[in-house]
Order: structure tokens, then sequence, then C-alpha cells
């Protein structure tokens, strides 16, 4: 299968369980590390409160929205054609570091240029918070990198 523009694509079900996966479920609002923002079902952070309360009906709507949204900012600064799985690995980064650190990175200008191995090796990079490697970024980062691969 060949790469199709970015402008074309959607997220796969595929990104939408591998999100689930990695965000994980939380009913009530929290602090996924210290210093990090106030999250709530599955990886919700846009106008979340202390106290607020999420069913998993509501909390995979909003990752839903929440994916759409990040899709829109890969499709401003990826001039790339990609695969789907490609795609995915894409969106997942971004929706974890933001779209700003995403489109500004030197993944994307490697990807733009062409460097499809390239760009997905930058992916591993994106495994600190705050200057810290996590653990659980670098799997989670591990397993995006394959993604990209296929």
């Amino acid at each position: 299968m060949s790469r199709v523009p970015v402008r074309t694509m959607a997220a796969s079900a595929v990104l939408l369980v591998t999100l689930a996966g990695f965000e994980g479920y939380r009913q009530i609002a929290y602090t996924p590390i210290e210093g990090d923002v106030l999250t709530i079902g599955f990886g919700t952070t846009t106008g979340v409160r202390s106290g607020d309360s999420m069913d998993p009906v509501t909390a995979l709507n909003r990752k839903l929205a929440d994916i759409q949204r990040y899709e829109g900012a890969i499709k401003q600064c990826v001039t790339a054609a990609l695969h789907q799985r490609e795609y995915d690995a894409y969106v997942s980064l971004s929706y974890n570091i933001g779209p700003t650190a995403f489109c500004g990175s030197t993944l994307v200008r490697l990807l733009n240029a062409g460097d499809y191995a390239g760009a997905c090796a930058q992916i591993l990079r994106w495994n600190k918070f705050k200057g810290r490697v996590l653990r659980g970024l670098t799997i989670r980062r591990e397993v995006e990198h394959k993604l990209c691969l296929g």
C-alpha cells in the first residue's frame, strides 16, 4: 500500500485503542505525574477541574474529539505523504507531547524532507518529562516507533 497525503487521512481504530491503552481510564480527575496537568477519562486534559468525574462512554467520546484536534495540528505541519501506521504513530506522539512541540520538532523536519526512517527514529527521543527519563514514556515511545515502522 502506498503513502497518501496527510490531508486525506483520519485516525484509525488502532490509534483509538492504542491511546486508550496508553492513557488508561480514570473516572475522577487526577495528576498523573507531579507537576503535570489534571487529567480525566482516557487522558483528556482540556477543561479538567479538580473533583471532575467522567463515565467511560463520555471518556471515549472525549478521546475521539481530542484525537481529531491533534490530527488537525498534524495536518498543518506535515506535508509528506504517510502510511496509516505512520500517521497513527505521529498522532499518538502529538497527542502526548502537544502540537507545538510536535510541529517544531526535528522529527517533522526529517519527515517533510522524505527521511521516513529518520523521522520514525526521532519518536524514541521523546521519553522524558521535565528532563527525566520515564519508564512509561520509554515503553510508549517504543510501541509508537514499532507502529511507525510497521
